[in-house]
């Protein structure tokens, strides 16, 4: 019975010494929270600003990468590839639409004189069907089929098919525009 009241006792003292905390340490602690979590907030809204910034800007540089080539009323979208000679063809387009008469070569590939020359970046590789390339710095060609050779690579319209350009391009030659913005179509 003893123990009983002891523990009784210890149990009062610690409820009584809980209670006799002062109010201005709880303020102080609910303070230090709202700072806390208004510090979290700025930092939040600091990292959600920065993240649209960075989305504005990637998209600004996708859209600056992309190209369209129209062909008989179908349009597709080209992505640059990286090299001096597809910044140099983007300059070209920047300038207006380019329209090229394409003539098919080998089953495989449509191709066209650009007028003018642009620098070469060759490299061995083998085409895949919506592969832009520079040919001898002069000619442009749109891959519908493979073929390996040294090769400057313009750009690349993805996810197509050899049937999907085929059917755009037509049999035998093509008129194609090549332009930046896709209003200009």
């Amino acid at each position: 019975m003893k123990k009983i009241g002891i523990l009784s006792a210890a149990v009062l003292m610690l409820f009584s010494l809980a209670s006799c905390s002062p109010d201005s340490d709880i303020q102080h602690d609910e303070s230090s929270a709202a700072s806390k979590n208004s510090a979290l907030a700025d930092q939040y809204t600091a990292a959600e600003t920065e993240n649209t910034v960075d989305n504005e800007t990637e998209a600004r540089e996708t859209m600056e990468d992309i190209f369209y080539i129209e062909a008989n009323g179908t349009v597709f979208t080209a992505v640059f590839e990286d090299n001096s000679s597809a910044e140099a063809f983007k300059d070209m387009l920047k300038e207006g639409e380019l329209i090229i008469s394409m003539s098919d070569y080998g089953n495989f590939e449509k191709v066209g004189s650009i007028g003018r020359s642009l620098p070469t970046n060759d490299q061995r590789i083998t085409t895949e069907p919506g592969d832009i390339i520079l040919y001898q710095g002069s000619s442009i060609t749109v891959y519908y089929d493979k073929n390996t050779w040294n090769f400057t690579r313009l750009g690349k319209i993805n996810d197509v098919t050899c049937d999907a350009l085929l059917e755009a391009f037509g049999d035998g030659d093509v008129t194609m525009a090549f332009y930046l913005s896709e209003l200009q179509a």
